[in-house]
């Protein structure tokens, strides 16, 4: 079978430094090349792009295998693919200069790397050292740290038309020796590029970390400052059982609070409409939308249903952002907001749907099934509870980011946590609600549906 003209195999594996691999030789560079010239060319229907770990020839990388002729590139660089994809995908004349012709000798050499690798991974099991994916998990914070500071200082931003050292240093109001070191370390993790004396944002820089950038994520990103503080916490959190940061949100300043609800929008715009879909809007004629945030959710199902109304409920630090949102969408007449605390206010009567999205992992067992009685007596006959959240398997070790997410409530709620299927759909039930069910949606989180009969 070939489904396609071409298939092109390319390196990509990491290694540790000082070792040979393609990553070290450009191989990023090579890939988003290839990408984007075949897309240009018109031949995405054409060639199949596939990376892979090693080939056996780290020296020589970065390194291409193109089938069915099974033409081997080494050496590539970004200026040689534009000629790979014209001539050989384009035109089927394999690029000769790049080209291995000797099968003997490219046999013998990944032989030769393979018995090395294999030594050296005996002499490091012998002598006990820790393995490398060990090792990424435990120093995981150091690259979290550079990233968390650039986006604290907004380096991103003052690069954007590109600085030298010296240059971002005033512009950020830093030290110049340390900025330095700053910007070298986010070189090396990809994210900025050095030309000469002059530091540039990567692409993926440029599109989500600088300043009016149709992308620009950087308050969103700012939330995980304040995760880090409650994070260090953890070792403690684990001693005592509970949470030993812990404030209040009425309590919180804008520094929490508006990075964390441009966190929470930016996640809940790009899944309300498969949301939607899953819940249908067609039907609605009242909707509470708990905890709404910034209020995308709302929003979301009253652009699908213009006769829908809803209301969110937040706290009252919280509305004036999402009355933004909502001004901003032009549904202001349909979409009200409401100051409330969801862990003890009434929340009201004869809603066709009332959606619960990231708010029952803030929660305990008991104050969940406090909301749900207090949402069901808010049902009109037939009306819906909606919960988005993460759901553990019943042996909670699944899926990774539900399980982690469980630590996050941890260190930073009095008893939230993540939960499974079987313990929402126990929730819902004994709060008086029927046809209980489980709606899957790509991403970490589903639906548990209950319905007032």
């Amino acid at each position: 079978m070939q489904p396609f003209k071409y298939h092109v195999l390319a390196c990509d594996q990491h290694k540790p430094d000082g070792v040979p691999c393609c990553a070290a030789r450009g191989s990023a560079a090579v890939l988003e090349a290839l990408r984007r010239e075949i897309g240009a060319a018109g031949l995405n229907d054409t060639v199949q792009l596939t990376t892979t770990s090693s080939m056996g020839l780290c020296e020589r990388g970065p390194n291409l295998v193109v089938y069915p002729d099974g033409t081997w590139y080494s050496g590539v660089t970004p200026a040689d693919v534009p000629e790979i994809v014209r001539e050989h995908f384009g035109g089927g004349r394999p690029v000769a200069r790049l080209a291995a012709t000797d099968e003997a000798a490219v046999k013998a050499e990944i032989q030769s790397n393979r018995a090395k690798y294999l030594a050296s991974l005996k002499a490091r099991e012998a002598a006990g050292v820790v393995p490398d994916e060990l090792m990424d998990m435990i120093r995981g914070y150091q690259e979290s740290r550079i990233m968390l500071t650039a986006v604290e200082l907004d380096v991103f931003t003052a690069i954007a038309s590109g600085a030298t050292a010296a240059e971002e240093a005033k512009r950020c109001r830093t030290e110049r020796r340390a900025t330095e070191l700053l910007l070298n370390a986010l070189v090396a993790l990809g994210v900025v590029q050095l030309q000469g004396e002059t530091y540039r944002n990567s692409p993926l820089a440029a599109r989500f970390l600088v300043a009016n950038s149709p992308d620009d994520a950087r308050t969103a990103l700012r939330h995980n400052l304040s995760l880090w503080a409650t994070w260090s916490s953890l070792t403690e959190a684990v001693r005592e059982g509970h949470v030993a940061l812990r404030a209040e949100m009425h309590e919180r300043d804008d520094d929490w609070t508006v990075p964390f609800i441009a966190a929470m929008h930016r996640g809940a715009a790009a899944r309300a409409p498969s949301v939607v879909a899953a819940v249908g809007a067609g039907s609605l004629k009242r909707m509470l939308d708990v905890g709404g945030g910034s209020g995308a959710y709302a929003i979301a199902f009253a652009q699908a249903n213009p006769e829908l109304k809803a209301v969110v409920l937040d706290l009252p630090t919280v509305l004036p952002i999402t009355e933004g949102h909502i001004e901003e969408a032009g549904l202001s007449k349909r979409v009200t907001t409401l100051a409330g605390d969801l862990r003890t206010n009434d929340l009201g009567k004869s809603y066709d749907l009332i959606f619960l999205s990231s708010i029952c992992h803030m929660l305990g067992p008991e104050g969940n099934r406090d909301l749900l009685a207090r949402a069901t007596r808010a049902l009109a006959p037939g009306g819906r509870v909606v919960i988005q959240d993460f759901i553990l398997e019943p042996d909670r070790t699944r899926p990774r980011q539900a399980v982690l997410f469980a630590l996050n409530m941890l260190v930073g709620t009095e008893a939230g946590s993540t939960y499974t299927e079987e313990e929402y759909a126990s929730w819902l039930t004994a709060a008086g609600l029927g046809a209980v069910r489980r709606i899957r949606l790509p991403g970490p989180a589903d639906l548990m549906v209950g319905v007032r009969l």
